[in-house]
């Protein structure tokens, strides 16, 4: 993606071919950088457990942009 304004609650596709467990997630943007964006993966919790939020900083380069959560956790944005 080349470089964009971003802000919070953006949500983007990190790249499937970026090396690392988040390739191919979506991305909740928390905090726009010049760089590109931090922000964090959810992740599901068990039953009754729960869910988790895994934080990665991710470069324009190695991300699209998809549109914007209808939905965020409190505290998030």
């Amino acid at each position: 993606m080349e470089s964009r304004e971003l802000k919070p609650g953006d949500v983007v596709q990190i790249a499937p071919s970026m090396d690392t467990f988040f390739s191919g997630c979506f991305m909740l943007v928390t905090e726009p950088k010049s760089f590109g964006a931090m922000g964090f993966v959810a992740i599901p919790g068990e039953r009754g457990d729960p869910p988790g939020q895994a934080f990665a900083r991710v470069a324009f380069a190695d991300m699209e942009f998809v549109g914007r959560a209808s939905l965020v956790p409190s505290g998030e944005t």
